[in-house]
């Protein structure tokens, strides 16, 4: 996800996409400790769209 699709949620949304976010990335953690994930560069996404929709939400409170 992009920064700008980001900015364009509400905060429900961020919160709601962050918490599917975190559970798509536990998946992948249990499908690659099992068996290599043919693209394991998809957990470093996962990692920093967590951590996009993470600092949004922050930003958003803080202001």
């Amino acid at each position: 996800m992009k920064q700008s699709e980001i900015k364009e949620l509400s905060v429900a949304d961020l919160r709601e996409e962050l918490d599917k976010t975190r559970q798509e990335l536990s998946n992948l953690k249990m499908t690659h400790a099992i068996s290599p994930l043919e693209n394991p560069m998809q957990i470093r996404v996962a990692r920093k769209a967590i951590a996009r929709l993470a600092t949004e939400i922050t930003k958003r409170e803080l202001d």
